[in-house]
């Protein structure tokens, strides 16, 4: 039994559906803004998605119609102007181990985006692997807007690999808002979702990949990352190397039998 499975999250709404956690950023009355707490909490659920075995996927998303309304004013924003620089530090460092841990857990996380995507809330969805939006969403990183630069989060590596340097340029520049039209055409969504129909088309998503050999999903996850680093030649090697580890799975050997004998294989991800 998966320690998370009966998890109680404290800053944000906890679901396990199936094999598919569903986490939901809940304070819907002020467009879902984060606080210390909930980055925290956030970080520390993902880094233990590392070590469950019963969930295969996670969908991102937020409650009331928007997704993530960034840092709060009041209980985020304010404290930090307040702060020496070892303290800004540690805030800073904290953020980012949140996206960190999304990348490091082998779960494809599935990001449901509706309204509000801002700040935090856009890097989070930066963060994630997919990215569901709508046309009403509303994506910006908004950093400069409040004097500060884009570099946030792993906005200025991670946002180039999505859109491109002279897209994601545009958006750390400038903090303008990227409509749910332009983000699907950049690349940034990778579908785009009427507001009614965001949530299911997004845990189908979620459940069809934890439906999968989820083993292979993971390795693809992780050499999607590792790669970054890597001449083509150095990435080839490397590939050869995990798809020779997924050859001896047990999925493998299931999809080739359910091949021959012209059905539908049933992974169970070992």
């Amino acid at each position: 039994m998966g320690l998370l499975l009966d998890y109680e999250a404290q800053h944000f709404s906890w679901k396990v559906d199936g094999r598919v956690a569903i986490v939901t950023i809940n304070r819907p009355d002020r467009k879902n803004p984060l606080t210390f707490e909930s980055y925290a909490e956030l970080r520390d659920t993902f880094e233990a998605l590392r070590f469950e075995q019963d969930i295969k996927t996670v969908m991102l998303t937020g409650a009331g119609g928007n997704f993530c309304a960034g840092g709060d004013v009041f209980e985020i924003i304010e404290p930090l102007t307040k702060m020496a620089m070892p303290e800004l530090l540690n805030f800073t460092r904290m953020t980012g181990s949140v996206v960190k841990a999304m990348r490091a857990c082998p779960q494809p996380v599935v990001a449901a985006i509706d309204g509000v995507c801002v700040g935090a809330g856009a890097c989070l969805a930066m963060g994630s692997d997919l990215r569901f939006g709508t046309l009403g969403s509303k994506v910006a990183f908004l950093f400069v807007r409040v004097g500060l630069a884009g570099c946030d989060m792993g906005a200025c590596a991670i946002l180039p690999r999505i859109i491109g340097q002279g897209r994601a340029a545009d958006l750390l520049y400038s903090g303008r808002v990227m409509k749910g039209e332009e983000a699907e055409r950049w690349g940034f969504f990778n579908r785009l979702c009427e507001s009614e129909s965001l949530h299911e088309e997004a845990l189908t998503m979620a459940r069809d990949l934890a439906g999968g050999p989820t083993f292979a999903h993971a390795m693809t996850k992780r050499m999607m990352h590792a790669e970054w680093d890597m001449s083509v030649d150095e990435a080839i090697e490397a590939e050869a190397q995990a798809q020779a580890v997924c050859m001896e799975t047990k999925d493998f050997s299931r999809a080739f039998e359910a091949f021959a004998a012209k059905r539908v294989p049933e992974f169970e991800g070992d």
